[in-house]
């Protein structure tokens, strides 16, 4: 199952990724990274389909697609 892995300290919380995913799994989370941001998350519930769109997206390159 495919599965992607946010990096929270790479993550600037400009949320581009949330609006790409096809299946409304991304959210903004609750946690601060070191900076004090309020980063992108994966949702408890999501689902990823391995699209790659939220790592496209992500110009900080924060987010990494893994199809296992």
């Amino acid at each position: 199952m495919p599965r992607i892995e946010i990096n929270k300290d790479r993550c600037k919380g400009c949320l581009l990724c949330v609006p790409v995913c096809p299946h409304d799994s991304l959210e903004i989370s609750i946690a601060l990274n070191v900076y004090g941001i309020h980063i992108a998350a994966f949702k408890i519930d999501g689902i990823c389909s391995g699209c790659t769109n939220c790592a496209t997206v992500c110009p900080d390159a924060a987010i990494e697609v893994f199809k296992d």
